[in-house]
């Protein structure tokens, strides 16, 4: 649902401006230092990018999903470090706070969260416990007087080394209980002493968007940094994942944009044998590909998150799109390499660098063949309704 045309067509137009005078001539630093200059993070604060999903009345935009994932479209046409720098704070780093946070906790977080004075995180990947979350060892003790001591130990948390409120989820009841309702969502600021975190972990690439590992040990909290209820976790989590998946389908389909954008520019230019090699009808079904790819992911996203907004259920509809936009971005991004042929393999046209961070995308917020599980039951479950 988009609310007003022009507001959200100068949102746009502001973000294209930031990418062309501010993101794109930056890339090739960011990858180099791996961090995003702070001069470059005040700029996104004050133009309101860590808001984005947050509601108006804690100091965000409060954009509808489908508002959000137009601009998400926008901003993930760079480096993917950008809009993860944002992308926590309006997606996975505040959902859970927006949908079952208390008055309370959404008073003291929210606003700070939209301005960017703090960065989120969500903190449930375990060594154990990937895409099955629900196998999670964490642990939460209840030790008397409205205090928990929470104990465990989470794996590949984006922005970890520098985040400043974790959502942490952990196992609050015994063995007999359900899986579903054996989990609790907690707030833990980093100034906590028993919550710790790694430096950034060396992986295959996003430069600039560090991930990391958080531990907890004797991490003691009171009553009141439950996210919801207790042993609520789960569906929270589920929640937050459901619009998120919305987010990052649309996060995928930015650089297929962008890479596409490139790789026609380069044919365009590039000659061999006296022509360019865009002339060539295998280099032009190439291309051709990824145009139809991109524009039929755009269609779904765009029309999920019309669903979403309309109140309707999307858990089939949000698993479709996450698998096909980010597969899709796995499959132009090897075409745009071949387009280029070594010039894609070599750093230098960026093509590479985009090769490597995109790849991420089909394993985080569920791999591919956990939403094709997902899809395919709930395609039973539709048959089994029916009859």
């Amino acid at each position: 649902m988009i609310r007003d045309v022009g507001a959200l067509e100068r949102l746009l137009g502001d973000v294209r401006d930031f990418i062309k005078t501010v993101a794109l001539p930056a890339e090739d630093i960011v990858e180099r230092d791996d961090e995003i200059p702070a001069d470059i993070v005040q700029d996104m604060r004050q133009r309101g990018y860590f808001g984005w999903s947050i509601p108006q009345e804690f100091g965000g935009a409060g954009l509808t999903t489908e508002e959000l994932a137009l601009a998400n479209i926008e901003l993930s046409q760079c480096s993917v470090a950008f809009r993860a720098r944002v992308g926590i704070n309006t997606g996975i780093g505040s959902e859970s706070l927006i949908q079952d946070g208390s008055n309370e906790q959404k008073t003291a977080y929210l606003p700070r969260l939209a301005s960017g004075e703090l960065t989120g995180a969500l903190a449930l990947t375990e060594p154990e416990a990937g895409s099955d979350a629900s196998a999670l060892r964490s642990a939460g003790t209840l030790i008397g007087n409205g205090r928990w001591k929470l104990d465990g130990h989470k794996r590949y948390i984006t922005l970890a080394p520098i985040a400043d409120l974790f959502t942490v989820f952990v196992r609050t009841e015994d063995d007999t209980a359900r899986n579903s309702d054996a989990i609790t969502a907690f707030l833990v600021e980093r100034s906590n002493p028993g919550l710790t975190t790694s430096d950034s972990t060396p992986r295959m690439g996003q430069e600039g968007a560090p991930i990391g590992e958080v531990f907890l040990k004797d991490c003691i909290v009171t009553e009141d940094a439950i996210l919801g209820q207790r042993g609520q976790g789960f569906r929270t989590m589920m929640k937050t994942l459901n619009k998120q998946r919305i987010n990052l389908a649309a996060l995928s389909t930015g650089p297929a944009i962008r890479m596409l954008a490139d790789a026609v520019g380069y044919a365009a230019r590039r000659h061999q044998s006296g022509k360019p090699i865009g002339e060539n009808q295998l280099v032009q079904a190439m291309l051709a590909e990824c145009k139809v790819e991109i524009e039929a992911a755009r269609a779904l996203i765009l029309e999920t998150a019309r669903k979403r907004d309309r109140g309707e259920d999307v858990s089939m509809d949000v698993s479709i799109c996450k698998y096909f936009a980010t597969e899709m971005c796995g499959r132009v991004a090897d075409k745009v390499v071949q387009v280029f042929g070594g010039q894609g393999y070599v750093k230098g046209t960026g093509i590479e660098r985009f090769y490597r961070d995109v790849r991420a995308f089909r394993i985080y917020e569920g791999t591919s063949q956990i939403h094709l599980l997902n899809i395919a039951r709930l395609l039973f479950r539709e048959e089994r309704a029916a009859t």
